[in-house]
């Protein structure tokens, strides 16, 4: 379900980005005219794509791209671009495709006022705990599930600079799912969730979302909001039956 146009502005999108950014750092990030061009070498890709919200007319469009494509190409990296339709340069998926730079991997970003989750759920099936700092129990669920270069993932979680609360739900003496919280100027991100396979469908998510959202409420961050990939069919319906909202859709263009 979307959120109400009057409700959503490119602003209000682009500033969401912009904290998700943030809240996932890259290690090289260099700022260009309103791009945040980033750079984060065996972490999860989307830590390291282009986030094109500076205006740009037709022949500058052009330069900037191939402005990126530099920064990449001098890291031994390939160029990749989230856009976001209604708040990128309008021509900038026809400039890309025409490039050949091939379309992968349609997000939805969707937001929820934190009561609202915490009311949605009223009991938590497992032990929750939440921290001010990772542990060496939720990093080791969250990588299991999420794979890639384990101290790439140390050094990201050592690089936030935000308030974060991360949260790990146990079933006995076995924690078997995960999340992480980050909060900055009002908002919530939600980040990390993960949940190991023997243990879905037992409500470990819920627990976690539900524990992320009080942590939240009680940093003074009032609204929540979260990134999902469409082909993520369980975790679309956990936040829909948590009152999240889509506020818009983005994809993400990879050179050839």
């Amino acid at each position: 379900m979307a959120a109400s146009p009057a409700a959503v502005s490119p602003e209000m999108i682009r500033g969401l980005q912009e904290r998700a950014a943030q809240a996932l750092p890259a290690e090289y990030v260099e700022h260009v005219e309103g791009w945040w061009l980033r750079h984060a070498p065996h972490c999860s890709w989307w830590v390291g794509t282009v986030l094109p919200h500076g205006e740009a007319g037709p022949g500058e469009l052009l330069r900037r791209v191939v402005r990126a494509e530099e920064f990449y190409a001098a890291r031994g990296a390939v160029a990749r671009v989230q856009v976001t339709p209604g708040v990128c340069p309008p021509r900038l998926d026809a400039l890309l495709a025409g490039r050949g730079y091939r379309a992968k991997s349609p997000v939805s970003l969707q937001v929820a006022s934190s009561a609202r989750v915490v009311d949605w759920s009223s009991t938590q099936p497992q032990q929750v705990s939440v921290d001010d700092h990772p542990t060496a129990a939720w990093f080791d669920v969250w990588h299991a599930v999420n794979g890639g270069d384990p101290q790439s993932g140390w050094d990201m979680l050592a690089r936030l600079e935000q308030p974060c609360g991360y949260a790990r739900a146990a079933i006995g003496d076995e924690v078997v799912a995960v999340g992480r919280v980050v909060v900055d100027d009002g908002w919530a991100g939600v980040f990390g969730m993960a949940t190991l396979p023997q243990a879905r469908g037992r409500g470990a998510g819920r627990s976690v979302l539900a524990a992320l959202a009080r942590w939240a409420e009680s940093r003074r961050a009032g609204r929540i909001y979260l990134q999902v990939e469409y082909d993520n069919l369980p975790a679309l319906r956990l936040y829909e039956k948590a009152g999240f909202t889509e506020v818009c859709t983005y994809h993400y263009r990879t050179a050839g």
